[in-house]
């Protein structure tokens, strides 16, 4: 265990430089002392680790020190292979910069290993884009892509609603949720997400733009995800539902909406159902999503939205009667 904690710390300084102990300890998930402890372990070992005083400060490796520990095990190579999503890439227009990474990477392995980009493709696959959806990739994704990796300040035409509008864009990242391209983008200091497949036009400029090191684009996107889900839910119905019912509704509804009608609920009646207020879209998503549930769920309110499915019930009685 501190074998491989002390490589990924010299790994670690060869790959970013100067890191200070906070930094090393949180990327370790280790104490602070932990790392003042390997780096003296290292130091000890011939490993010229410099520690720089002051608030600039922190550990680097010193002499254009490299390391050689280069062998990797078979999960390691096996899993390092599947890190890569071919669809994907291939959609950016990287097709060609992944064939001939894996070719390298494979060169470097030892023959005994050489075996794992076969033995990881034929046991794991994944499949991004949704169900009953086109495969083919947005026109522009590849011109984006490009602007995303060379830090390239775009000027593009994108389709918002009945009427295209033109802006000036820093492209910070492009995300790939359920087989749909968004492009994370820097707006007069807000990010902001744009489908690119509503790009209508993206002509690259001259200037490179200066990235926020700061930035976290999981978090962000994770935010804003949660954001968007939120943002949709400006209905309210209210629901019974059964033990059945409880445990079929997040599969039936969004997320965020699942979770707060759960949370909502009050103590289970005599049948051991429970009443719980459910965030929807509008009443015609809520009325196509509870359907789902079938008798497992019962909706007191709004009364409009109740009379549709006692409507619909009425009809299923009629077809199996």
């Amino acid at each position: 265990m501190r074998a491989a904690r002390l490589i990924s710390l010299v790994l670690l300084l060869q790959s970013r430089g100067r890191m200070t102990a906070a930094e090393l300890a949180r990327e370790l998930e280790v104490s602070e002392r932990t790392v003042y402890r390997d780096v003296l372990a290292l130091a000890a070992a011939g490993v010229p680790v410099y520690a720089d005083r002051g608030r600039a400060g922190g550990y680097r490796l010193i002499g254009g020190y490299r390391t050689r520990l280069t062998g990797l095990s078979r999960a390691e190579a096996e899993a390092l292979f599947l890190s890569g999503v071919p669809g994907p890439l291939r959609e950016m227009g990287l097709a060609e910069a992944l064939a001939a990474a894996r070719l390298k990477v494979l060169a470097a392995l030892p023959p005994q290993l050489r075996d794992a980009s076969a033995r990881a493709a034929q046991r794991f696959h994944l499949d991004v884009p949704g169900w009953f959806r086109a495969a083919d990739p947005p026109p522009l994704l590849d011109a984006l892509a490009r602007a995303v990796w060379g830090d390239r300040t775009v000027s593009a035409r994108y389709r918002r609603g009945d009427r295209v509008v033109t802006r000036t864009l820093e492209p910070y990242a492009l995300v790939l949720k359920n087989g749909v391209w968004y492009l994370v983008a820097r707006v007069s200091d807000d990010f902001r997400v744009y489908r690119v497949d509503r790009f209508t036009q993206v002509e690259p400029r001259a200037e490179e733009f200066e990235r926020d090191e700061g930035f976290d684009l999981a978090a962000f996107w994770a935010a804003r995800a949660e954001e968007f889900e939120r943002s949709i839910l400006t209905t309210q119905v209210t629901v019974r539902l059964s033990p059945a019912g409880r445990r079929m509704l997040p599969y039936a509804v969004e997320r965020v909406a699942a979770e707060e009608a759960l949370a909502s609920a009050g103590e289970p009646d005599g049948q051991d159902w429970v009443t719980v207020r459910l965030p929807v879209e509008s009443l015609d998503v809520a009325y196509d999503e509870l359907l789902r549930l079938g008798p497992e769920a019962e909706v007191l309110d709004p009364p409009e939205l109740r009379a549709r499915m006692a409507e619909a019930a009425v009809r299923f009685n009629t077809l199996y009667r």
